[in-house]
């Protein structure tokens, strides 16, 4: 629509959790970092905490993509939490490959561990990754913890990723799963982009898109104040806008994006801006809670390799 008025050769703000979109900044290197380090050194228990668009489904699928590159690593990918800890079980079998229908918890625990064993016996790493954990009950939460205790007498068979809501941390950090807790090795959160941050986000998603030396044009230095004063920092947040607002100037015929425009969408989307916002401070301490409305229709996007991070 759009695409062709900018010169563009994809749309560059797409919502879904596309790997090939990944934008690296300092925090989601160091939260990437930490995820495939514990996988790969077998550090059992790692837990990656966010608020709602940070980039957290994003940041597993660009893990997962990094560990489909090993072909010593088979993974469960559970994104639904709101199971019961039978059928949990019975998830994590299946996708595993395991025949689970019609098998007591007792009889799946014993088929998991022979496959657990079978793989540690040639050197291979196993993973089961959560998304939404911060849905999952306390009672599934220690049956998860539970699954830990399948190791040998110097390694961890299973390696557990969490990834959820800073509602997780509040579990994690409750009386009752304190035994959880101390089995965590590494814990990290992500956090909104700072305000440079988000302009070298927003450009470098229109370079990815075929923008080139426009990149740093479409949108000027008073409109990304604009869209950092509605977003936040949020990364979910500036794609809408930043969606929305090139549907806008296609619309007007104009190749740059004035901030009335952004003024417009976020009325649109129904984006508010918190009394103590500070756009001078982090986008972690501004109380990142907006959420987006009704708006246009979303697009596909670009593409930018994530970063590879050494196992050393």
């Amino acid at each position: 629509m759009y695409k062709a008025f900018f010169h563009l050769h994809r749309n560059p703000f797409e919502l879904t959790p596309d790997p090939t979109c990944f934008v690296p900044t300092a925090r989601h290197n160091e939260a990437l970092a930490a995820l495939y380090y514990g996988v790969r050194r077998h550090k059992g228990f790692v837990a990656v905490t966010g608020e709602v668009g940070t980039g957290k489904t994003l940041l597993l699928r660009c893990l997962l993509r990094l560990l489909e590159e090993s072909k010593d690593v088979s993974y469960a990918y559970v994104y639904n939490s709101r199971l019961s800890p039978t059928d949990f079980l019975h998830y994590i079998l299946a996708d595993f490959g395991i025949p689970a229908t019609g098998k007591t918890k007792g009889e799946a625990l014993f088929d998991l561990g022979h496959f657990l064993i079978e793989r540690s016996s040639k050197k291979m790493t196993t993973v089961l990754v959560v998304d939404e954990a911060h849905h999952l009950s306390e009672e599934l939460l220690e049956e998860i913890r539970l699954l830990s205790n399948l190791e040998t007498f110097d390694d961890k068979l299973l390696q557990i990723v969490l990834v959820g809501q800073p509602e997780l941390d509040e579990k994690l950090d409750s009386a009752g799963l304190r035994q959880l807790k101390q089995r965590i090795a590494l814990r990290t959160q992500l956090a909104p982009l700072t305000v440079e941050e988000a302009k070298k986000y927003i450009e470098q998603r229109l370079q990815n898109a075929g923008a080139g030396e426009n990149a740093g044009t479409i949108f000027p230095t008073q409109t990304l104040a604009s869209i950092y004063k509605y977003s936040r920092g949020i990364p979910r947040l500036i794609n809408a806008i930043c969606e929305n607002a090139l549907i806008a100037a296609y619309a007007q015929q104009t190749e740059v994006v004035g901030p009335e425009v952004i003024e417009d969408v976020a009325i649109e989307l129904r984006l508010d801006i918190p009394a103590s916002f500070d756009p001078g401070r982090t986008g972690s301490n501004n109380g990142a809670h907006g959420q987006v409305g009704t708006g246009p229709i979303r697009t596909r996007t670009g593409a930018l390799k994530p970063h590879v991070v050494s196992e050393n």
